[in-house]
């Protein structure tokens, strides 16, 4: 797929101009909290997270408390976000191959961080971007929804797709892309309803919202 320059010039400012300031929606004050909370966010809302990540971290904030914790706690603590059960085990287990394994700090190496219990590409990438400041696309539904809606790829593994943006964007709009994309699909480019007419990139959209 060859996609125009402009176009993606287009795309970029449209979203910089609408969402000029933009951070992660997880609450957090550490890398650690941060890392834990993308792990429970799966398949729940952000305003969810916020609430029982709230409660855990007032408890456990940090790997050497979190490890130590007993499992049905942690599970009875975040109940609410959904497939508790593998989640509480994640966390337990990533919390303490942190402390035992990285001498209680989370790795700054994607290489190192989907080696840790529950977390994939999507949550390292996370964690890379909005703890430590480093260039990363996060592909969650929105990002590859809205990409494969604008023309930017035609691939549907998450993976693939962040490999093609990362090698048609420029690397210092890695990181504010991905928050762009998911608050516009959030306001504008929902995946079953998109107010296709009040979007701002419809003119240039090739599959209108379908």
């Amino acid at each position: 797929m060859i996609l125009s320059a402009l176009k993606i010039k287009t795309i970029l400012k449209t979203l910089r101009d609408r969402y000029p300031v933009v951070k992660t929606q997880l609450e957090h004050t550490t890398p650690f909290q941060l890392l834990i909370a993308t792990i429970m966010s799966a398949q729940c809302t952000d305003r969810q997270v916020n609430k029982v990540s709230k409660n855990l971290f007032e408890k456990y904030p940090d790997p050497e408390s979190l490890s130590a914790a007993p499992l049905n706690n942690i599970k009875h603590i975040i109940y609410s976000t959904g497939f508790y059960n593998n989640k509480a085990k994640n966390i337990k287990a990533c919390a303490l191959s942190i402390f035992n394994d990285h001498r209680a700090k989370v790795p700054e190496d994607i290489n190192t961080l989907i080696l840790l219990p529950g977390v994939g590409r999507k949550t390292a990438n996370v964690v890379l971007s909005a703890a430590f400041g480093h260039p990363a696309i996060v592909v969650d539904t929105h990002v590859l929804r809205i990409s494969n809606r604008l023309g930017l790829t035609k691939e549907k593994d998450p993976v693939k797709v962040e490999y093609e943006l990362r090698n048609i964007i420029p690397k210092t709009s890695w990181s504010d892309l991905s928050l762009q994309l998911i608050y516009f699909g959030r306001e504008i480019c929902d995946a079953k309803k998109p107010f296709c007419e009040e979007c701002p990139l419809f003119k240039i959209c090739p599959t209108k919202g379908r």
